[in-house]
């Protein structure tokens, strides 16, 4: 994955269906005074179900045992980023297949403008009572292409 090469926030947000805003709080600041690597994998977790919110995709997960698992994720830190300061988490699915997608991050510093950090992670659709991994289809599938119909 390569970093974004928008020169301006307007042109990052250009290149993602969903950024979330998340101002950088104190307390995630480590002992070497940036945010600590953790924190990153909570922004990408919050940008992920903002992600499924933008699909609306909670209604379906209620009506039907079958639901998006987290398999794996990566990070990768290019910059380090100081309190204070607001990061947006472009957030788009890279590549569907069978059994699920491939999420997309990066994390552009209004401080620094530029993007900081890089991630993406692994999505299953699971079915819960099984166990089983289960082909995307149907409402979810059609969700996805609707919020990027560049995938279809």
């Amino acid at each position: 994955m390569k970093a974004n090469s928008a020169e301006t926030l307007e042109q990052f947000e250009k290149d993602y269906p969903v950024v979330l805003p998340i101002r950088v709080a104190w307390g995630e600041m480590d002992a070497f005074q940036h945010v600590n690597n953790v924190s990153y994998l909570r922004y990408f977790e919050s940008a992920r179900i903002a992600y499924m919110e933008a699909m609306q995709m909670e209604a379906d997960i209620k009506k039907s045992p079958v639901g998006p698992i987290l398999g794996d994720i990566y990070c990768r830190y290019r910059r380090p980023v100081f309190y204070p300061d607001t990061l947006h988490i472009g957030t788009r699915i890279s590549e569907l297949d069978e059994f699920g997608f491939v999420m997309e991050y990066q994390a552009y510093s209004e401080k620094q403008n530029t993007v900081t950090t890089l991630g993406h992670c692994k999505i299953v659709m699971l079915d819960y009572r099984s166990g089983n991994k289960v082909a995307i289809k149907g409402e979810i599938l059609d969700k996805i292409l609707k919020l990027q119909p560049e995938l279809g």
